[in-house]
């Protein structure tokens, strides 16, 4: 027989309705305002697309501070979403925010212990590596060469991004442990 699981030293009551919607709320929160956000800033404004950035910046995010809420199947999503909003070659995000998640996951446990400007600075190594990668796909992709210039300004608005966009993350993050906690 299972033992009940305990919150401070008391046990805890059984998983009713509105515990269960809480918990699959929660574990979906990142996932939804990822998208919210990439579906938000892939309006036409007449300026650079910060899609891959913001698409980025989350998911590395969400990867390295709440990595079951940001598992390979959203990750594999978020790309597919990146890329249909985007209008990119199919695969090219997919490919670039895996490869991201995975990376984060690998040096989760270095990254959570370090200040916020040495995070900045290896996202913005990640973000230089996922601009070239995907100039080398989309070569692959077309068979020719493009112009480096939009991949120099994704890897500027992904790095000049991700402190914003951290910001607010980091809100939403604490909140959601708070929220956590109290359950």
């Amino acid at each position: 027989m299972q033992e009940p699981r305990t919150v401070k030293g008391r046990p805890q009551p059984p998983m009713g309705l509105l515990r269960r919607l809480d918990a699959i709320a929660r574990a979906a929160f990142p996932a939804v305002t990822t998208a919210l956000l990439m579906v938000l800033t892939s309006t036409p404004v007449g300026l650079p697309s910060a899609l891959p950035a913001v698409a980025l910046g989350c998911v590395f995010f969400w990867s390295v501070f709440r990595p079951a809420a940001m598992s390979p199947p959203v990750c594999f999503g978020m790309g597919l979403l990146q890329d249909l909003l985007g209008f990119a070659p199919l695969g090219t995000g997919i490919l670039t925010l895996l490869l991201v998640h995975g990376l984060a996951l690998r040096f989760r446990r270095f990254l959570v212990r370090q200040s916020f400007l040495v995070v900045w600075l290896i996202f913005s190594g990640f973000a230089a590596g996922t601009a070239a990668l995907g100039f080398v796909l989309v070569t692959v992709l077309n068979l020719r060469l493009p112009p480096v210039a939009p991949a120099l300004v994704q890897f500027a608005l992904s790095a000049g991004f991700y402190p914003a966009i951290a910001a607010l993350l980091t809100r939403l993050h604490r909140a959601m442990r708070r929220a956590e906690d109290l359950a």
